[in-house]
């Protein structure tokens, strides 16, 4: 129960960027601010995976469309890797505490995870590209700031990453009618590489166009 509000705050975190999460609670242990951070998140060779993987998001991240991409991709990366950060924090390999607690990060990622996908696909029906950007950074600076806060004051950070949680799925509720244009664009623009592909393959197929 003790670790239950980092365990809660690290899964939410992981949603949104999971390798920002692990880079940070792993510098904290490894330089010895936090106690709590396994070693398994200390090793050089995780902090330097974490750490390209962490720079390949903050670009995808920022780019209109390419962003929708990057999150489909890890719709099962982030739980999954929220999940496993919030196993190693409970501690006690295989025991049922442990395995809770996967449970809420697992759980806590994915929700906060498919808040944020549907975000960015109502940001990406914008017409300008500013938006996802400036959206983009203010999730990297929330996921630093409340993650080094949640290893100083964990129930307070808990507490935050709870009414942002409500807050972000609130918010998705309300652009959802944005989300269906982006999921219609989409649709509609696969629709048109498959009639163009298929026309390309009648053209060299013939030898002549297809009408």
């Amino acid at each position: 129960m003790s670790v239950l509000p980092l365990v809660f705050t690290s899964g939410w975190a992981s949603g949104i960027n999971a390798y920002a999460v692990v880079l940070l609670l792993g510098v904290l242990g490894a330089t010895g601010v936090a106690d709590e951070v396994p070693e398994a998140l200390q090793r050089p060779d995780v902090l330097i995976a974490a750490g390209v993987l962490f720079l390949c998001e903050a670009v995808a991240d920022k780019i209109p469309y390419v962003d929708s991409v990057w999150d489909a991709v890890h719709t099962v990366i982030r739980p999954v890797s929220g999940g496993v950060v919030a196993a190693l924090l409970a501690g006690h390999d295989g025991s049922l505490p442990q395995l809770a607690a996967g449970a809420v990060g697992g759980s806590s990622a994915l929700v906060s995870h498919l808040v944020k996908a549907g975000t960015r696909m109502a940001v990406n029906t914008s017409p300008e590209p500013a938006s996802n950007f400036v959206l983009s950074t203010l999730e990297d600076l929330g996921v630093a700031g409340i993650v080094v806060f949640a290893v100083f004051h964990p129930v307070a950070a808990a507490v935050i990453a709870g009414v942002l949680l409500v807050g972000g799925i609130l918010l998705v509720v309300f652009l959802w009618s944005r989300v269906r244009r982006f999921l219609r664009r989409r649709k509609q623009r696969r629709e048109e590489r498959r009639v163009a592909a298929a026309r390309g393959a009648g053209t060299h197929g013939t030898g002549t166009p297809v009408a």
